[in-house]
């Protein structure tokens, strides 16, 4: 068995033991969700009233009269007459006819202008008509308007100007104004010939837009009246009265009727099970589907799987067995940081989804499941949204305080018109709602610093503090390589530019490409950056092998110091990769000239130890790392030189395989180079030569622009 064999052979026991281990993580995790789901209804017996569309199984009487607002029926009824208001539309608005009468004229005078244009080619007219966006021209109809004589023109253009003007006296609306259109041939002049009415049709009839618009506020108003006309229906139940008949199919009035009795059925736990089940799998399911979609994201790493649902199940254990059969704390409990947390550590889109998972099965079995559901889920989005990238302990209060009022909203929706709700109880609900956002802000808070901890993933807060210029590392390397320092710092610009074209993680490329070279400190005077103008070079005295090797060894020296000071491993894979596993091309080259045979080289001993850049931000900083360095030993002075520079830079890591490991696309790589491009002429600014100046007689020249 060959040595190949041998490896492809270990990638994919490697792959079948991972793929294993992600299995188990998702079934077990299944498996206590169903516990979660199952488990509180075994240990509190509460009884759920009977649903609407059940067949009842025995026939239920009143216990007592009563006498009760119907909040079924009432909305009903209002219902039904807001139903039956018809749309309201706004007076006919004069403007919209005069603004469509001086588009029309704005369009006949350029098309006049086209017309009289003798210096264009019949091609360039027609380009130029098809080019108005107002009125789009077939180029039938176009060719047409150039055809015409200047006494037809003008007949054609007073006649569209007429009918146009005739047409917007008219009240016109959605419902009618294809109608106005397709008439628009008997209102125009009978002495026209069929060519000169389709000219005035095409550029009529696009003009022809409705006067008399829809008001949806005034609508909604006048539907609001009729319901407010509608009085509350009391509905009045005398004891003994049968409320629901053996065999009756449940409406919504009987199960209204039924929880104002407190009447229920005695939980079947069998459908409990059933039904626990049936959600469980159906979530897996999804779960399971969302994770073949994105398998090779970092985030369904077996290390990551774990962490993830071993909080969500953490979250979900403590809201079932603690919070959901109580009447304040489901609105104190912080569900909203799980989500918050996913997202900073990871993405927005993961964040949602496991905000919906977690939502949906934390209300399961409740009877305030829609209410508590959107409680949940609402808040959660609102404060993934606000919070971002969270750069600042400050981004944690915004997004805790926006998730607090995005909670209280969702209270006074569904609680403020409940009868059975007092002030005193709303405000308790509504003070739980804003504790409940601040405390979700404070929990993601130390939710995403324990968990950046465990997985090693360097968040913005953190990646915010070891960019600080103040940073040991930093300090060193400015005091002892300060040449470096700046090549960093302008790699950093460039790479960071670039990062945010493409959608990449611009804050961690800033921070890699700022530490990338931090090995050169060591050995600063081996780097031609911070060699002193007419100095020796320190390479001079050195076989190529050596040079090759001391140059090479900053990687390993940037590790080390990366190491010491505690740098995020995603920080140390930029001083790893940024060269990945290219040549030093310079003592190779030294190499093959000094020796008989080239062939004979020992290309290993030139080559740095990789590996490849492995992610979109690596990639990114070899390519700024190269473009940096060969824009200062060839100083481009035109946009020509700068783009041929580039694109040069770029070729040769492609074309040597450099970018094989990342998922970059050529239009990434295209958007890299422009954003290069930009950043690179803002610094080379190619100064423009001025032509000279005649003043009083005299040649005066202005020279080239120096305020830059």
């Amino acid at each position: 068995m060959t040595m190949a064999t041998k490896q492809e052979n270990g990638k994919k026991t490697a792959g079948f033991t991972q793929g294993a281990l992600r299995l188990s993580i998702l079934l077990a995790a299944s498996l206590l969700v169903f516990g979660a789901l199952v488990l509180p209804g075994l240990v509190s017996q509460s009884n759920i009233p009977a649903g609407v569309g059940e067949v009842a199984s025995q026939e239920i009487l009143a216990p007592y009269s009563i006498t009760f607002e119907s909040k079924v029926l009432t909305e009903r009824a209002r219902t039904q007459a807001a139903a039956a208001v018809s749309p309201v539309f706004l007076p006919a608005d004069p403007t919209i006819s005069r603004h469509q009468y001086e588009t029309l004229n704005s369009v006949l005078y350029y098309i006049s202008a086209v017309r009289k244009d003798s210096f264009s080619t019949q091609e360039q007219k027609l380009g130029d008509l098809a080019a108005i966006s107002s009125v789009k021209l077939t180029s039938s109809i176009a060719e047409q308007m150039l055809e015409f004589s200047d006494q037809d023109w003008q007949a054609i253009e007073i006649e569209a100007r007429r009918v146009l003007e005739q047409v917007m006296r008219d009240t016109i609306r959605n419902d009618n104004a294809a109608q106005i259109r397709s008439n628009l041939p008997a209102v125009i002049d009978f002495s026209f010939q069929q060519e000169e009415s389709q000219v005035v049709i095409a550029l009529v009839s696009q003009l022809i837009t409705p006067t008399s618009l829809f008001s949806e506020e005034q609508t909604n108003q006048a539907r609001e009246q009729a319901r407010a006309e509608i009085e509350p229906i009391s509905r009045r139940i005398i004891a003994g009265e049968v409320v629901v008949r053996r065999g009756q199919i449940i409406r919504e009035e009987d199960y209204e009727a039924l929880n104002i009795f407190g009447l229920a059925k005695p939980v079947n736990q069998t459908d409990r099970f059933v039904t626990s089940a049936v959600i469980t799998g159906t979530v897996s399911v999804l779960a399971a589907l969302y994770y073949l979609r994105r398998q090779e994201q970092p985030f369904f790493s077996v290390k990551a799987l774990l962490v993830i649902a071993s909080l969500f199940i953490i979250f979900l254990a403590l809201g079932r067995f603690m919070v959901m059969n109580r009447t304040i704390v489901p609105y104190l409990y912080p569900v909203a940081a799980f989500g918050i947390t996913l997202s900073i550590i990871y993405n927005l889109e993961l964040g949602v989804v496991m905000s919906l998972f977690l939502g949906i099965l934390m209300v399961f079995d409740n009877t305030r499941e829609a209410e508590l559901g959107v409680f949940y889920i609402i808040p959660a989005i609102v404060g993934m949204l606000t919070i971002g990238r969270a750069r600042r302990i400050s981004a944690f209060l915004a997004a805790g305080l926006l998730t607090g009022l995005a909670a209280l909203a969702v209270v006074v929706a569904f609680r403020l018109g409940d009868t059975y709700t007092d002030l005193i109880g709303l405000a308790s609900l509504a003070a739980s709602a804003l504790i409940n956002g601040l405390a979700s802000g404070s929990l993601a808070l130390l939710l995403q610093y324990v968990v950046s901890q465990i997985l090693d993933i360097p968040t913005a807060l953190q990646l915010l503090d070891v960019s600080r210029p103040d940073h040991p590392l930093l300090q060193y390397i400015l005091r002892n390589a300060p040449g470096s320092y700046q090549h960093s710092l302008l790699v950093s610009n460039l790479a960071e530019q670039a990062a945010e074209a493409i959608g990449a993680d611009r804050m961690l490329v800033r921070v890699g490409a700022l530490f990338h070279d931090a090995g050169k400190a060591n050995n600063p005077q081996f780097f031609i950056e911070n060699q002193v103008k007419d100095k020796l070079d320190s390479h001079d005295n050195l076989d190529p092998v050596t040079a090759a090797a001391t140059i090479i060894q900053h990687v390993h020296d940037g590790v080390a110091l990366a190491k010491k000071y505690r740098l995020p491993s995603r920080v140390i894979d930029f001083m790893r990769e940024h060269h990945g596993t290219m040549l030093t091309m310079y003592q190779y080259s030294q190499a093959a000239t000094a020796a008989d045979d080239p062939n004979t080289i020992n290309k290993a001993l030139f080559t740095y130890p990789g590996p490849k850049p492995q992610s979109r931000e690596t990639a990114i900083l070899m390519l700024s790392d190269g473009t940096e360095a060969r824009s200062r030993s060839e100083t481009p002075r035109t946009d020509e030189e700068i783009r041929s520079l580039i694109r040069k830079t770029i070729d040769m890591y492609k074309n040597e395989g450099q970018l094989d490991a990342t998922d970059l696309t050529l239009k990434d790589l295209s958007t890299i180079e422009e954003s290069f491009f930009r950043t690179l002429q803002r610094s080379y600014h190619p100064r423009i030569q001025y032509p000279n100046l005649i003043t009083n007689g005299n040649a005066v020249s202005k020279g080239s622009d120096s305020a830059g």
